[in-house]
Parts: C-alpha cells; sequence; structure tokens
C-alpha cells in the first residue's frame, strides 16, 4: 500500500465526479487528510463552493463488516431532522473506481473537538458544561424512534451483548498477533455473565466520547456528534458505559483519560454524576450490573485496538500511531479483568 493511496486523492478526477453529483459543487481546489483517527480516513475539501469533508474505507482487504462508511452515510440521514446533531449528508460513493474505495462526502462544520479528557484549552469553571451536554446528546440519541427516522432495521433486535461479545471476539481472533491471558479470561466470563434482556433497544453510537463531538466554536453544546461507523441498534448503556470508561484510561495514553487525575479539582463530573444526569434525563431510576457493561467496553476497545494494529502490520493504518495504539491491547484488558476479579 502506498502513502499516496492513504493520504492523498486526485484533486482533479474527484472534483470533476463531485461536480456532477453534489448541488451546487464547484472547483475542487485542494483534499487535505485530518491528522489523527485510527480508522476511516477523513480529509478536508476546499472548493470554490465552500469546504466539505469526505471519509472513505481505508484501501486494501479489510476485516469483514469493518470500515462501514455507507451506513455512516445512512445514519446522518435518517437524523437530519432529530435532537441530535450532524453534519448533513451529500453524497455516497460506492464505485471503488473514482478513489480506490467507497466514500461519501458531508458537510463541514465550524466547531472544536478535544482529544484531552481534561479539557485543558477550557476555564476550569466551564468544563462540567461540556460535559453535561456530551451526556444531554447521547441521552436524546438513546431516545430517538427508530422507526420514525427509518433505522428500525439499522440493527438486528434482541441478544445484543451476546452478539457483539461474539462479534468482537471473531474480530480479536482475525487480528490476533500474541496470546493475551486478560483477552482469554475476557472471552471466557463475558458471554457467561450477559445480564437479564431489560428490552432496551436504541440507537446507539458505538464510539461516543469526548474525542467524537465537536462542539460550538465559542459555546459548550455539541454542533455534530461524529464518526458513526460502529452505529446500530443495541442496548443503549453500552454507550454509556463506554463513554465513562474512556474516562478511566490513563492520562498519558494514546486516547487520554482521567486515570488517577483529581477530577473535582478539575471541575469535570465524577463517573456517578454522568450516571445520576444520564438516568435522570431518560427517567431510569438506575442502572445494575454497572462493572458488566463497563468490563465489555473495555474488552470492545481492546479488540479494536489489536486490529488497528493488525492493519498497520499489513499497511492499511490510517494514522501513523497505529502501533502504539495497539500496545493498549493488553493493558485495556487488564483494566476490565480487574472489575470482575
Amino acid at each position: 500500500m502506498t502513502k499516496n493511496a492513504l493520504e492523498q486523492l486526485d484533486v482533479d478526477s474527484l472534483g470533476n465526479y463531485l461536480e456532477n453529483r453534489v448541488a451546487g459543487f464547484s472547483k475542487l481546489r485542494s483534499a487535505e487528510k485530518f491528522a489523527g483517527g485510527q480508522s476511516n480516513p477523513t480529509f478536508l475539501l476546499k472548493a470554490d463552493s465552500g469546504q466539505y469533508v469526505l471519509r472513505r474505507k481505508p484501501p486494501g482487504d479489510l476485516l469483514a463488516s469493518a470500515h462501514a462508511v455507507d451506513r455512516e452515510f445512512r445514519v446522518l440521514k435518517a437524523l437530519a431532522d432529530t435532537p441530535v446533531p450532524v453534519a448533513s449528508a451529500l453524497h455516497l460513493c460506492a464505485d471503488d473506481g473514482i478513489i480506490g474505495s467507497m466514500f461519501y462526502v458531508m458537510d463541514f462544520v465550524e466547531g472544536r473537538v478535544f482529544w484531552d479528557s481534561a479539557l485543558p484549552e477550557v476555564e476550569q469553571a466551564d468544563r462540567a458544561s461540556y460535559y453535561h451536554d456530551l451526556v444531554r446528546v447521547l441521552a436524546a440519541m438513546h431516545d430517538v424512534d427508530v422507526d420514525a427516522v427509518g433505522l428500525g432495521d439499522y440493527g438486528k433486535p434482541g441478544n445484543y451483548y451476546e452478539r457483539q461479545i461474539g462479534r468482537w471476539a471473531k474480530q480479536y481472533r482475525a487480528a490476533e498477533t500474541a496470546n493475551i491471558p486478560a483477552m482469554e479470561q475476557l472471552l471466557q466470563w463475558l458471554p457467561a455473565n450477559i445480564p437479564a434482556d431489560d428490552g432496551q433497544v436504541s440507537l446507539i453510537h458505538g464510539d461516543y466520547c469526548l474525542a467524537n463531538v465537536m462542539y460550538h466554536p465559542v459555546q459548550p453544546v455539541i454542533a455534530a456528534v461524529l464518526d458513526w461507523e460502529l452505529s446500530t441498534l443495541g442496548h443503549p448503556f453500552a454507550d454509556l458505559a463506554y463513554c465513562c470508561m474512556r474516562l478511566r484510561l490513563p492520562p498519558e495514553s494514546d486516547v487520554r483519560g482521567l486515570g488517577d487525575l483529581d477530577r473535582g479539582g478539575l471541575g469535570i463530573p465524577d463517573e456517578e454524576e454522568i450516571i445520576r444526569q444520564y438516568c435522570s434525563l431518560r427517567g431510569i431510576d438506575g442502572i445494575e450490573d454497572w462493572n458488566f457493561y463497563l468490563a465489555f467496553s473495555f474488552f470492545r476497545l481492546a479488540s479494536i485496538c489489536q486490529g488497528i494494529v493488525k492493519r498497520a502490520l499489513d499497511g492499511n493504518a490510517s494514522s501513523k500511531t497505529a502501533i502504539e495504539v495497539g500496545r493498549m491491547t493488553g493493558p485495556l484488558a487488564k483494566m476490565a479483568v480487574d472489575l470482575i476479579d
């Protein structure tokens, strides 16, 4: 795989294609890949008609069901008139011959993305507001009437955790490069300890966290939820636990969390406050089996990280830090095991 295939696009041919398919699109001038991110390469398109964003599947051989940009496009279209803020989806191209893989184009949304969970760019007194809006939008997403927006068939009904554990176990095995005892323990424990099905089914993001939302340029209000690749219909507590799990990660990791930091001193809500706010917004009394949901989230992220390192070894990774991210697989699995031992 050449660097050009991952980092660059043919501006002239892409521009000609989009002028014939996106209303008002005129004269593509540049296509620059955004830094960061591990999954679907994302580019800023600058044209005479304005700025746009293009997300593509990575070129090359990929794990089955991964990098589903067509699903991203579908969910963006479905959420256009809901309380969940998203960029406007403009065009999906399923023809690999245009740029080498499937892609879609959406509007460019002006705003800020925060990669550090401690929010060092924000005044201490304002940080809680950013987290409160993160929870507000998550609750709104889980309250979307999926049938009304045309997503009633966006995922399989029932047995969500059973199916997810099976899926990520399969993905992990397909990308496995070494034996990790903690992962082996999780592969045994998780399917044997799934909570009883409570009937909840929601649209879930699958990777909901601070780094995957864009805030208004100056206000603590989310302007767009990003990176819908892993979205599906499933159990809403998976999203909430994943969001809280990300805050437990060590601050020195590639995905910077708040583990061992003074969250109160930082002005950031603790996990209990986040859960209380979420439950209040959704009219829920509380959450049982919380450690299962957290352990599942650590296991799932560990499987994702293993997939990233496999893509890096195969030459298909989007980010230059892919190998470093892949090294998180073992520590993430150990954090999950610590919750269940």
